[in-house]
């Protein structure tokens, strides 16, 4: 929005005036960006619980069948949620571990279920155990 100019006028009465509305409206401005900052942190309160919620569902889930259930929340959705570490099962020796979503090299908006099949533990890594075979042609 461009800024409005509001020329002055040329008796007192109105310059008075004016100035009065001026002054309301500058105090207007501050209740009005009060309000738009607390119903932002309501917001994002509410998200922060849903995006818990859906993580908490999803880990009941996961739990009642034994496995990783499609769909899942995101890596962005679980850390906002609260939940910043993930355990995973290497699939190729079972060894179980702790990751730091945050720490991950994955963007945000990864399903937290298709990291299972791309983690495996360090010490299979490092054997370059179940990596895909190069194709030669």
């Amino acid at each position: 929005m461009a800024p409005r100019h509001h020329p002055t006028p040329l008796s007192g009465g109105d310059r008075k005036a004016l100035a009065k509305e001026l002054g309301r409206a500058r105090a207007m401005t501050t209740i009005l960006a009060g309000q738009a900052a607390e119903a932002r942190a309501k917001g994002e309160a509410l998200i922060r619980q849903a995006d818990k919620l859906l993580c908490e569902s999803w880990n009941e889930r996961m739990w009642a069948d034994g496995r990783p259930i499609d769909p899942s929340p995101t890596v962005d959705q679980a850390i906002n949620g609260g939940f910043a570490s993930l355990e995973i099962e290497c699939s190729r020796c079972k060894n179980r571990r702790n990751v730091d979503l945050a720490a991950l090299h994955h963007p945000p908006t990864t399903f937290v279920h298709d990291l299972a099949s791309r983690l495996r533990c360090s010490k299979c890594a490092k054997a370059g155990v179940g990596r895909p075979p190069r194709c030669c042609n």
